[in-house]
């Protein structure tokens, strides 16, 4: 095997999902999901960068980093696929249920988390709740950056519960995913 495989290989992997924002950079354009939003979603960007910019003791890649996005419109989208702007996006459990119902996002994401050492979630807290309802993420996986009233819940399955600061992740939160990452990667 090539040093390159081999450094690809062991790479850890880690998945960070939030939902769309309010704030289109373009409406009428064709970008990635990741150059679509800002606003709040700015916060998970800016650790999404930091993560896959960071590197170990050596100077080596600490990780790879995916980051996808659940949309209104489309459903989950990784962020370097192409998509246009729209008018409304999810701000309440309804629009939240309503999506699911056409785009079955939960169970998308769910299974997606599968080959992850590590996922980050950044939602809203009714959004969360419908992944707990569904019950689809193994224990121990998940860093779950969401609502106090999901502390025990999480614990119970082996996931890291982080209280939402700031708009989505908070600095504080932002640097202790990182230090998890970094502990992981070790």
């Amino acid at each position: 095997m090539t040093k390159l495989m081999t450094e690809t290989v062991l790479k850890k992997r880690i998945l960070i999902v939030t939902n769309d924002s309010t704030v289109f950079t373009a409406k009428h354009r064709l970008l990635s999901a990741f150059e679509m939003f800002e606003g709040r979603m700015t916060e998970v960007k800016n650790l999404v960068a930091r993560l896959d910019t960071a590197v170990d003791g050596n100077g080596a890649k600490l990780c790879d980093v995916s980051f996808g996005i659940i949309t209104a419109r489309y459903g989950f989208v990784p962020a370097n696929y192409m998509i246009t702007g729209y008018d409304e996006v999810m701000e309440c459990r309804e629009d939240y249920e309503r999506v699911q119902a056409e785009k079955q996002f939960v169970e998308q994401v769910s299974y997606l988390t599968q080959p992850f050492e590590k996922v980050v979630f950044c939602m809203p807290k009714d959004m969360f709740a419908m992944f707990l309802e569904a019950d689809l993420i193994r224990d121990g996986v998940l860093i779950a950056v969401t609502s106090p009233d999901f502390k025990e819940e999480c614990e119970s399955r082996g996931w890291t519960f982080l209280e939402r600061r700031g708009a989505r992740v908070g600095k504080e939160n932002a640097d202790e995913i990182e230090r998890i990452i970094r502990e992981l990667c070790a």
